[in-house]
């Protein structure tokens, strides 16, 4: 299976201006993603400005970087990767060290009255937040790609999984990296991936950015999906930085049983995990 035949932004697409909460679901459930035009409005100049004071700060600390498995990161917490050939520095930022606890704005994001009526919708009453909220940041003029993959790949769970919510911080379209998605691939369960400059990623012999649909949207707007839904974003081509975040939520009492961020360390828990079932 590749993407959904005939499948376009209007099939998954809604509005948080009048929110139809089972159609959304539905949206989500059929097709592992779900478009969410303007829900996350409230809180996009606070976090714009959060985002870009974490974004100069990591790079004064470029001097203080350690080095890691998946990269540098800084005291801060931000973790840089390789930069793509031509950029101006060799490291860019891949990861912001921006969480709920240093920045009100995202904090609040997570709970958003719209944003917990749709999560209920899909998941049920019974949920909690996962994680401290992620903030990927694409620098200007050639910001790197993040291959297609599947999130399971990084955090492979007991039951179903989180549910994704990946938001715009700015207008965001082909140019300077609009996430790309395959709707229907959460339904394939979990797929090899390998190792890629960006951590793991799908072969693209086997998964082409042509076998995924591009969304574009405006500073606001979220993206709902499934833990196995596979996605991806392009370089950034502007002269401006490419920011989104991330929250997600699953049911109580699901756990993340296999994590990883190379083939190799996976491997281990993958090995470690298939023991403790004996």
């Amino acid at each position: 299976m590749k993407a959904e035949s005939k499948i376009s932004i209007e099939h998954i697409e809604a509005f948080a201006d009048d929110p139809d909460l089972e159609r959304m679901a539905e949206i989500y459930n059929e097709h592992g993603c779900l478009v969410v035009r303007g829900l996350m409005s409230l809180y996009i100049n606070d976090l714009h400005r959060d985002i870009g004071a974490i974004a100069q700060e990591s790079i004064a600390q470029l001097d203080e970087v350690v080095e890691i498995v998946e990269g540098w990161r800084t005291p801060n917490g931000t973790l840089f990767i390789p930069a793509p050939e031509g950029c101006p520095r060799d490291k860019q930022i891949m990861v912001l060290g921006i969480h709920y606890n240093n920045s009100e704005a995202f904090e609040k994001s997570s709970r958003d009255p719209k944003v917990l009526e749709i999560v209920t919708a899909i998941l049920g009453s019974d949920f909690e937040i996962f994680g401290s909220g992620q903030s990927l940041y694409k620098e200007p003029n050639g910001g790197h790609p993040k291959l297609l993959h599947q999130d399971s790949a990084y955090f492979q769970h007991r039951h179903e999984g989180p549910v994704g919510i990946l938001s715009y911080v700015v207008d965001t379209d082909l140019i300077n990296g609009a996430l790309h998605v395959v709707p229907g691939s959460h339904k394939l369960g979990q797929l090899r991936h390998i190792d890629t400059f960006s951590h793991l990623g799908l072969d693209s012999d086997e998964w082409a950015w042509e076998d995924a649909l591009p969304i574009t949207g405006k500073a606001g707007d979220s993206i709902f999906f499934h833990v196995q839904t596979i996605h991806g974003s392009k370089q950034n081509f502007s002269d401006k930085p490419r920011p989104i975040f991330i929250n997600r939520y699953r049911r109580k009492g699901d756990e993340t049983i296999i994590g990883g961020t190379t083939v190799a360390n996976r491997a281990k828990l993958e090995l470690r995990h298939a023991e403790s079932q004996q």
